[in-house]
């Protein structure tokens, strides 16, 4: 491996380090962005249950925002409980909203990793064949120079792209991932206030 890094010359330093944050993301994405972490299966039927049982008090709404992302959501509806069907869903909303670019956090990283890892690949190769230019001598080339510069170009274009392909499909994963989350929580939102407003019997 050092031997690589050594040939691909010191372009590939950048790119070494963008593939770092890219694999530290990945890793914390794929831990924080679990279904059962983030809309906890029955959870809205725990909710509702209890709320007929107990009603609303402080502890439990504490309790339910501190438990998932799909909690402070609930949560939000559940302190406004004694209002009307629109402020509730106004609350559910803003909630919902500030849960969804928690979810998102690292996303626009990752996707710029992706975006310019190819570019940075690319800039390796041009440092790469100026290089080359570079062994061009009236006397002739020079061989060792010609292969090193061969070496830069070719290995930092295909780092770049081993960089980009795997982040780009995880960036995408994760974008579906976040969408399909925010659709369930704001159905599972709506059922609640209509359950609580008669609407609905849960």
């Amino acid at each position: 491996m050092f031997s690589i890094v050594q040939a691909a010359g010191w372009p590939i330093w950048p790119l070494l380090l963008a593939s770092v944050i890219a694999v530290a993301l990945i890793i914390e994405r794929l831990v924080t962005l679990r279904r059962s972490k983030v809309v906890p299966p029955g959870l809205l039927q725990r909710v509702v249950t209890e709320y007929r049982q107990n009603g609303v008090n402080v502890t439990m709404i504490g309790e339910l925002e501190a438990h998932s992302p799909l909690g402070r959501v609930l949560g939000a509806g559940l302190r406004n409980v004694g209002s009307s069907r629109e402020i509730m869903k106004e609350a559910i909303e803003e909630a919902g909203i500030v849960v969804s670019h928690e979810l998102e956090r690292y996303l626009t990283t990752l996707g710029t990793i992706a975006s310019i890892s190819p570019l940075m690949g690319l800039f390796g190769t041009v440092v790469g064949m100026i290089e080359i230019f570079g062994s061009q001598a009236p006397s002739g080339s020079n061989p060792i120079q010609l292969a090193h510069g061969i070496s830069i170009a070719l290995y930092n274009t295909g780092f770049g792209l081993l960089i980009a392909i795997p982040s780009m499909i995880f960036w995408r994963h994760f974008r579906a991932l976040v969408d399909g989350f925010v659709v369930e929580m704001q159905q599972q939102a709506v059922r609640l206030v209509e359950v609580l407003h008669g609407q609905r019997r849960g």
